[in-house]
């Protein structure tokens, strides 16, 4: 049996060494495996493109533990290395193989999942057929150990890059957190009718678009233009589409449990209980409640939305419920003064009027499912989400 194979790297190691060896990273990674799914499983379909490429990041880090695994020291510091590669690999397994799935369904435009699928094997096929030849090939001049490690470094960077460009090429066609802050906040500047200026102080009834023309509408090839593929989970932006610019407005989460939502106002200037019977008035004929708190943080104020989801909440509930978080965040931060529960109160109020009259959310959907996103995909929750019953 070949010790080195497994890394043990010692001539006169025991097989049993090289057996307990595999043992353990077999173990590590089907642990890894188990947390892994658990905890983002729910984010991998919303988030398939940052987790396609998250997958190659993973295989090629350890893929360079393996190869630093001979030059570390045996014993626990080896058997270390060589198991954070093991449980890299198995979180590569869970990423690519899930967010790939999500992708194939994405391509599969005519319900050609299977021939799809097979075709991509075929692919994958040729092109490890191409690259044993030209490895063999390129094998044979290198024989130091910088050129080795140089031509390593290099072409696992190429592999990114592609990988990258790949991803950013893809243009999903379901609004997940970043795709909905993008789109509806290029709605939200562009319905002239929409006032934006609102105080808790003013008591404004703003006028409302009869006509849809001057609606800035971005389809799906646009918005991929602005996506990140790595991001701040949960995070409120609002994107200046003209000019291409963003800024935080704070963070939100959707499908909060009760216990949550309540104990959001820990650590704020806010009293400790909300104001529950005022929130399910407010919200008593939509299928979620929203408040948003304050949270300082280098003297600047963001503010932080949850959003419980009622029993029976559709897709299209939860991205009214997200666009209305969006849209107080952005009317919140430009307050400067007057954080209180009777403020925040009248601004969710306010704006949840704006969506409301004439149907204009309604409206918005109309006009995104015209451009070719798909309303009806839900892309929101990253993680296992809660429902209330009132």
């Amino acid at each position: 049996m070949t010790i080195s194979r497994v890394g043990v790297g010692n001539a006169n190691a025991s097989p049993t060494s090289a057996l307990l060896l595999h043992i353990l990273q077999d173990i590590s990674g089907r642990i890894a495996t188990i947390c892994f799914a658990h905890r983002i499983g729910t984010a991998l379909e919303p988030e398939c493109k940052t987790y396609r490429l998250a997958a190659d990041v993973f295989n090629d880090i350890a893929m360079i533990l393996d190869c630093l695994s001979p030059g570390v020291p045996a014993g626990p510091a080896r058997v270390a290395v060589l198991s954070t590669a093991g449980v890299l690999r198995a979180l590569c397994g869970v990423a690519g193989g899930s967010s790939k799935a999500s992708l194939s369904a994405h391509f599969a435009k005519w319900g050609n999942l299977a021939e799809l699928n097979a075709k991509d094997s075929s692919q994958e096929t040729v092109i490890s057929l191409f690259g044993m030849l030209v490895g063999s090939v390129v094998i044979s001049h290198i024989t130091s150990f910088s050129t080795t490690w140089l031509i390593l470094l290099i072409l696992l960077a190429l592999h990114l890059s592609m990988n990258y460009a790949a991803v950013r090429a893809v243009q999903m066609t379901s609004l997940n957190r970043q795709r909905a802050n993008i789109v509806f906040s290029t709605l939200f500047d562009s319905d002239r009718n929409l006032s934006l200026d609102l105080h808790p102080e003013l008591d404004t009834t703003p006028s409302l678009s009869k006509t849809k023309s001057e609606w800035t509408v971005l389809t799906p090839a646009q918005v991929s233009k602005h996506e990140r593929i790595f991001h701040r989970d949960g995070a409120l932006q609002w994107t200046q589409h003209s000019t291409h610019t963003t800024q935080p407005l704070g963070s939100a989460q959707i499908g909060v449990s009760m216990s949550t939502f309540l104990g959001s106002v820990s650590g704020t200037s806010f009293p400790r209980t909300l104001p529950l019977q005022r929130l399910a008035a407010v919200f008593a004929d939509e299928s979620y409640i929203l408040f948003l708190v304050p949270l300082t943080s280098g003297g600047n104020v963001k503010w932080h939305a949850s959003i419980l989801l009622k029993r029976g909440c559709t897709v299209e509930h939860q991205l009214k419920a997200w666009a209305h978080a969006l849209l107080a965040a952005r009317v919140l931060v430009r307050i400067t003064t007057g954080f209180s529960v009777d403020a925040v109160l009248a601004v969710v109020e306010r704006t949840l009027g704006l969506l409301n009259a004439d149907a204009r959310f309604e409206r918005y959907l109309t006009e995104l499912g015209g451009v070719g996103w798909d309303v009806d995909i839900a892309a929101l929750e990253t993680r296992a989400g809660r429902r209330i019953e009132l």
